[in-house]
C-alpha cells in the first residue's frame, strides 16, 4: 500500500502520512497483500443466507429474526467497512501522534472492529458504556444516528482538543452526549456497575404507561443499557460481582434490560487466557442469556446474532451476554511491543482473522464493491483521517488548571441555598407524615432527625430514590430508614443486592439517568468500593466535560465508639482515602440539630450542581440523648418546620461554633464533637473559656471558620477521632499555618491502629481524658 502523496507533502507528515513506515504500521501492513488478493476475487452469485443460531433462542417481538434481505446486508457491509477502516487508520494515527509528542497514551481497537456490528444493531439512544477498544463501535454509532463528525470527534480527542464532543481535552477516549455514549472507564471493569444501574433504572419504568418512577429518565423506557469489556476483565472481581448481581436480580424477576458484550481476544495484556474460558464460565449462567459470534466469520451471522442479542434484552428485559470472538492486532497499548511476549506464528494467525479483512472480503463476495474499489475507499478514508488530524492538532487545548478543573465540582452556593430551602407541598407532606408532622413531635435523636429529613426530601425532590441493603422493609441496619417504604412505596425506597460495588453501581446508573439516589452503604463497604467511587463516580463530570453527571448522596453509617465493636463488625475510623477524592463532598452530622440542614444541602447540591456527597453518620450517636448528665436531653433537637429551612441552611464548607470563650478554640466533628463539648464544660469549671467549632464538613474543610476561632483565642486544639497519620487533623494544621496563625496548637487524635473490639478499644480511640489533658497543657504553656 503506497501512500499517493510525496514525502514532502504536509507539515505533519510524521502523523498524517499514515501509509508510510512508522509507529502503528504493523496495524495495516498486512492489508496490502489482502488488497492484491481482492482484485482477483469474484462475487458470489447470491447473498449467503443467514446461518442458524441456537434452537432455543428467544424470538424477539419485532420480527428481527427474519433473514436480512440481500440489499440490506450489502448496505450493512458498506457501513461496517466505513467504521472499521476509519478506526484502523485512527489507531495508526494515535500511535504516530504519541511518538511525535502530539498525543497521549492510547489503546488500539485493531482486531476488535467487529464491535461496530453491535453499534448498528442498537438504537442511538440506548445508553452505552464502551471499553477502550471501541473506536469502530463509536464511529458506527455516530453514523447510525446520522452524524458525520465521527472521525473528527475521535481525532480531536487524540489531539487533546477542547472541541471534542465530551471530555474537553481531558481524555482521548470517545464519548458523545448526543448518542448516549458515556466515557470509557479509567479502572478495570469500573463501568460495569454503572451499566447494571442503568439497566435497573430503565427496567423500573413502565413501558406502556405514563406513570414513571423517580422522575423522567434521560433515555426511553424501552432502552437497553450496554457495556463492553475484554475477556481479561471478565475475571475481575468487579465484573464477577456485577454479573452475579445481574443473574441474582434476573432470577428474582427484576426487569434488567442489560447487554454485556465480551470481546474475547484470549489475551490479558501479555497473558493468554485459558481456551474457551468465557464460553465455559458464562454460557450457562442461570438468568443470563448467552449469544456467541465470530467477528471475522460470516457477516450475515454476525449482524443477525447482534440484533438477536439486543432485541432479547429489549423485548424480555433480561440480562444478555454477547460473546464476540476477536483478535488483537498489534500491542496492547501505546508503545507496547507484543513481539517481546508473543510468538510470530500466533501473531500471524491473528492477522488471518482480522475483522477488517473479513469485511473487505465480504464486500467483494457480496457484490458491494470490487477489489479495486475497496482499495480506493480504504485510501480515501486514510486521507479523511489525516485531514481530521491536521485540523485537530491546530485546535485549542485546555490552557490552565482552572479550565481543566472547571467541570470537576461546580459550586453555586446561592442556587444550592434556594434549593435547600424549598418547601414541599403542604398537602403531600401532611399525607406522607400521616398528619403527624415532625416539627410537632418534640425533640428527636440523630437517627430520627435523619429519618424525617429523608421523608421530607422524597417529597421535595421527585427524583429521590432511597436505596441500600436492608433499607426498605427492615428500615436499615440501624433503623434510620424505618417506615419510609410504607409511606413512600417500593418505587422510592428499595432494597438492593448485598454487593457493595453493585449497590454503588445502581446509584451510578440511576443518577446518570436523571434520578437522585440516596444510598445507605456501610463505611467498610464504601472503603471496599473506593476505587469505583474515586475513578467512576466522583469524576464523571470531569471526564465528560460536564456532558454527564451522577448526582447522589451516599449515607455511610460508621466511625468508632460503638461499644467496643471494632474488629467484630465492619467499623473503621479511617477517612484519608475519601478526603483525597477530588470533587467529593463529605458531611459529618453529629448533633440532631445539624443533620437535617446538612442532608438538605447535600441533596440541593446534587440537584443543582451534580455533586456527589458522602454523609458520614456516627453510629454511636444515632440514639444518644444526653451530653453531660443522663436525662439532660442535650443530644436531642426539635425538627425545624419548612418555613425555617432557609434560615438554618448549612452552606458547604461552613462550620458552626458553640460558645464564645476567649481562652481556647476546640475544633471537632462526629463523635469527637460530643467529647469536645463535654470537655469544654469541664474546662469552663476550671476557668478556661472555650469555643467549640463543629466542622460539619470534612471536604471541603471550613478553614475560614477554624482560622477565625483560632485567631480569636490564640490557642487551638484539634480533636480528631481518625488516626493521627493521614487523618483530618493534618489538613487542619497545614491550613491554619498557611493562613498565618502564629498561636499555640495541639492535636488529640486516635492512634495509628485498626479499631480493636472490647475493652482494648479505649487504648486506641480518642478519649475525653486525653482531650482534657491536652487542653490543659496547651493553655498552661
Amino acid at each position: 500500500m503506497k501512500h499517493p502523496r510525496s514525502a514532502e507533502d504536509g507539515p505533519l507528515r510524521t502523523v498524517t502520512d499514515l501509509g508510510e513506515p512508522g509507529p502503528g504500521a504493523e496495524l495495516v501492513d498486512h492489508l496490502g497483500e489482502v488488497l492484491e488478493g481482492l482484485s482477483s476475487l469474484r462475487p458470489l452469485d447470491e447473498v449467503k443466507p443467514v446461518e442458524p443460531v441456537d434452537d432455543d433462542v428467544i424470538v424477539p417481538v419485532d420480527g428481527t429474526d427474519e433473514e436480512a434481505p440481500a440489499e440490506a446486508l450489502r448496505a450493512d457491509l458498506a457501513d461496517l467497512f466505513e467504521a472499521q477502516a476509519a478506526s484502523r487508520w485512527l489507531d495508526v494515527a494515535a500511535r504516530r501522534m504519541a511518538a511525535a509528542g502530539l498525543g497521549s497514551f492510547t489503546v488500539a481497537s485493531a482486531g476488535h472492529e467487529g464491535n461496530a456490528a453491535v453499534a448498528m444493531a442498537l438504537r442511538s439512544n440506548d445508553p452505552v458504556l464502551p471499553h477502550y477498544r471501541s473506536t469502530a463501535f463509536y464511529l458506527a454509532r455516530l453514523a447510525s444516528a446520522g452524524l458525520d463528525d465521527g472521525i473528527a470527534a475521535v481525532a480531536r480527542g487524540l489531539a487533546g482538543s477542547v472541541d471534542q464532543p465530551a471530555g474537553g481535552g481531558r481524555r482521548p477516549t470517545p464519548a458523545h452526549p448526543d448518542v448516549a455514549v458515556l466515557p470509557s472507564p479509567t479502572t478495570t471493569a469500573g463501568h460495569l456497575p454503572r451499566a447494571l444501574g442503568l439497566a435497573w433504572a430503565i427496567g423500573r419504568q413502565p413501558r406502556d404507561r405514563a406513570r414513571i418512577v423517580g422522575g423522567r429518565l434521560n433515555w426511553p423506557n424501552d432502552a437497553v443499557a450496554v457495556a463492553s469489556f475484554g475477556d481479561g476483565t471478565a475475571g475481575h472481581g468487579t465484573a464477577l460481582g456485577v454479573i452475579n448481581t445481574a443473574c441474582w436480580a434476573s432470577k428474582q424477576g427484576v426487569p434488567l434490560p442489560l447487554l454485556l458484550v465480551c470481546e474475547d481476544n484470549s489475551l490479558g495484556y501479555s497473558t493468554s487466557g485459558p481456551p474457551g474460558w468465557i464460553h465455559s464460565s458464562l454460557s450457562s449462567r442461570e438468568g443470563l442469556r448467552y449469544f456467541q459470534a465470530d467477528t471475522a466469520g460470516d457477516a450475515a451471522t454476525l449482524f443477525s446474532t447482534a440484533r438477536r442479542a439486543v432485541e432479547t434484552a429489549r423485548a424480555h428485559r433480561r440480562p444478555v451476554l454477547l460473546h464476540l470472538s476477536c483478535v488483537r492486532i498489534g500491542g496492547h497499548s501505546g508503545a507496547d511491543d507484543e513481539k517481546l511476549y508473543r510468538r510470530d506464528e500466533r501473531m500471524a494467525e491473528d492477522r488471518q482473522r482480522d475483522p477488517l479483512v473479513a469485511t473487505m472480503t465480504a464486500l467483494v463476495r457480496h457484490g458491494v464493491m470490487t477489489g479495486e474499489q475497496v482499495a480506493d475507499r480504504l485510501l480515501i478514508l486514510r486521507d479523511r483521517v489525516a485531514s481530521a488530524l491536521e485540523d485537530a492538532t491546530h485546535r485549542a487545548r485546555p490552557g490552565s488548571s482552572a479550565e481543566v478543573m472547571a467541570p470537576l465540582s461546580p459550586r453555586r452556593p446561592a442556587v444550592v441555598g434556594m434549593a435547600a430551602a424549598r418547601e414541599p407541598a403542604a398537602d403531600r407532606r401532611a399525607a406522607a407524615f400521616e398528619n403527624r408532622l415532625p416539627e410537632k413531635e418534640g425533640p428527636l435523636t440523630l437517627a430520627e432527625s435523619i429519618n424525617r429529613t429523608l421523608l421530607d426530601a422524597a417529597i421535595a425532590h421527585p427524583g429521590v430514590v432511597v436505596m441500600g441493603r436492608d433499607v426498605a422493609r427492615a428500615g436499615g441496619v440501624h433503623g434510620v430508614t424505618r417506615g419510609l417504604q410504607k409511606r413512600l412505596g417500593p418505587a422510592q425506597v428499595t432494597d438492593t443486592a448485598p454487593h457493595g460495588a453493585s449497590i454503588l453501581g445502581l446509584a451510578m446508573g440511576a443518577a446518570v439517568s436523571g434520578q437522585l439516589p440516596i444510598v445507605e452503604l456501610g463505611l467498610a463497604d464504601l472503603h471496599a468500593a473506593q476505587e469505583l467511587l474515586r475513578a467512576e463516580v466522583a469524576t464523571l463530570a470531569f471526564s465528560s466535560n460536564g456532558a454527564y453527571r451522577n448526582p447522589m448522596v451516599l449515607r455511610a453509617p460508621g466511625l468508632g465508639f460503638q461499644n467496643g465493636f471494632g474488629g467484630a463488625i465492619a467499623v473503621d475510623n479511617a477517612l484519608g482515602g475519601l478526603r483525597d477524592i477530588p470533587g467529593l463532598v463529605i458531611a459529618c452530622p453529629a448533633h440532631p440539630a445539624q443533620a437535617p440542614p446538612l442532608l438538605r444541602t447535600c441533596l440541593a447540591a446534587a440537584e443543582a450542581d451534580g455533586t456527589v456527597s458522602v454523609m458520614l453518620e456516627p453510629v454511636a450517636l444515632y440514639h444518644q440523648r444526653y451530653l453531660t448528665v443522663e436525662g439532660d436531653g442535650a443530644w436531642l433537637a426539635p425538627y425545624a418546620a419548612p418555613s425555617e429551612w432557609g434560615s438554618l441552611h448549612a452552606p458547604i464548607g461552613r462550620a458552626v461554633v458553640h460558645g464564645s470563650g476567649n481562652d481556647l478554640a476546640i475544633v471537632a466533628y462526629g463523635n469527637g464533637l460530643r467529647l469536645a463539648l463535654r470537655a469544654a464544660v469541664a474546662l469552663e469549671g476550671e476557668g478556661i473559656g472555650c469555643r467549640v467549632v463543629d466542622l460539619r464538613w470534612l471536604a471541603p474543610l471550613p478553614m475560614d471558620d477554624v482560622v477565625a476561632a483560632a485567631s480569636a483565642t490564640g490557642n487551638l486544639l484539634i480533636v480528631d477521632e481518625t488516626r493521627r497519620s493521614g487523618g483530618v487533623s493534618e489538613a487542619l494544621v497545614t491550613g491554619v499555618l498557611e493562613a498565618g496563625f502564629d498561636g499555640r496548637l495541639a492535636r488529640a487524635t486516635a492512634k495509628d491502629s485498626p479499631l480493636p473490639s472490647g475493652p482494648a478499644a479505649q487504648f486506641v480511640e480518642l478519649t475525653e481524658q486525653r482531650i482534657l489533658a491536652t487542653a490543659r497543657a496547651l493553655c498552661d504553656g
